[in-house]
């Protein structure tokens, strides 16, 4: 039998899982051919970038211009996702960025200086990727009376996609009678990693509403792989281009109360034929003090249509903040994993910095 070429390229786990390979009997092999074959086809069809379902605390990764577009001076965050356990291997993601402002002149123009850190592992055959991508952002200040900004950004750096070889299995080393680890697996490559370097850019609108400073909007467009990454592949021949992506993002925070507030959350996505839809919302209590609280507790819930409902809870005690989020399956994925989906976890460090006896906020932006 001739060898099955493994096609996997740089498709998302989150639309289908690998299955795992069973090691005994025709009927065996057979039906884990037939698995692998189902899930190239998908992964392929579903082709999209590494995302999370708590997309306001990786902002990096929605529009490199959303850097610097938050209460205080320096924000780190990092964020832990887990996905697919009850159905096969956990696929897991995280990310870290941080972002760090700088005033620039005697305006009120500011610049963001930052990076974002991925790292994704998907499936049996452990499809993993790394990206280091340091960021800049401008905001250029369009009113001298309140926070309206327009800001662009840039991100760009060194992507790595690693597989490991030993855990792949084809129908080369199928023996005519049962599966032999012994047989070599036929496939070409000749190494298990390629790396490429990625770029993105991006343009946000910012604004107070009204005269309180709390209640605050933004609107962005990001263009992702602007450079199209060419060698996306690991095979010498064919090598695919990275597919551009466009990303429409906004957020509202607005006043209901003294002592309540609700934050809005919206993305939308499109990378070739294919494009997603994500928000929701946040309604959050402030525990304490009511110009400066300490203590502030939210919860809400999003959904990525037509896939996933993600309920939200997050407990903010300056400078942390700690969110857990859910989703539960809506996909056609949702019988083999009874509705459950992936859990995450975020962690965020927000800090203001007395710089020149200024107030507590010493680069003024839009409050989120």
């Amino acid at each position: 039998m001739k060898s099955k070429r493994l096609h996997i390229e740089p498709g998302h786990k989150n639309k289908a899982p690998e299955s795992n390979i069973m090691k005994k009997g025709l009927h065996k092999i057979l039906c884990s051919l037939f698995t692998i074959t189902l899930t190239t086809v998908t992964v392929n069809a579903f082709t999209q970038d590494i995302h999370f379902s708590q997309f306001f605390e990786t902002p990096l990764l929605r529009n490199p211009a959303l850097a610097g577009i938050f209460t205080g001076d320096l924000r780190l965050q990092a964020v832990y996702r887990t996905q697919w356990n009850s159905v096969t291997v956990p696929y897991q993601t995280g990310s870290l960025n941080g972002e760090y402002k700088l005033p620039v002149g005697r305006g009120n123009d500011f610049l963001t200086i930052g990076g974002q850190i991925l790292y994704d592992k998907a499936g049996t055959a452990a499809l993993s990727a790394t990206h280091i991508l340091p960021a800049i952002n401008y905001h250029k200040s369009l009113s001298a009376d309140r926070n309206m900004y327009l800001s662009l950004g840039f991100m760009g750096g060194w992507v790595q996609r690693r597989i490991d070889r030993s855990k792949i299995t084809t129908n080369s080393q199928f023996d005519g009678i049962s599966f032999n680890p012994g047989l070599g697996d036929g496939e070409t490559f000749s190494k298990p990693s390629y790396s490429y370097f990625d770029g993105s850019v991006g343009m946000t609108f910012n604004t107070q509403v009204g005269e309180n400073a709390d209640n605050n909007v933004y609107l962005g467009l990001a263009y992702h792989h602007f450079n199209k990454a060419p060698k996306i592949s690991f095979y010498s021949d064919p090598r695919y281009e990275m597919t551009p992506k466009w990303v429409v993002s906004t957020g509202v925070r607005m006043n209901m109360t003294e002592y309540a507030f609700f934050t809005v959350y919206g993305d939308f996505s499109k990378q070739g034929p294919y494009s997603e839809t994500l928000a929701g919302a946040l309604y959050s209590v402030k525990l304490d003090a009511m110009d400066d609280p300490r203590y502030i507790i939210h919860a809400g819930g999003f959904i990525r249509w037509k896939d996933a409902i993600i309920p939200v809870a997050k407990l903010e005690f300056k400078p942390m903040t700690v969110s857990v989020s859910y989703d539960a399956n809506l996909s056609q994925l949702r019988q083999a994993s009874r509705g459950r989906g992936g859990f995450e976890l975020a962690l965020t460090y927000q800090k203001s910095f007395d710089r020149d006896n200024s107030d507590r906020e010493s680069v003024r932006c839009p409050r989120f």
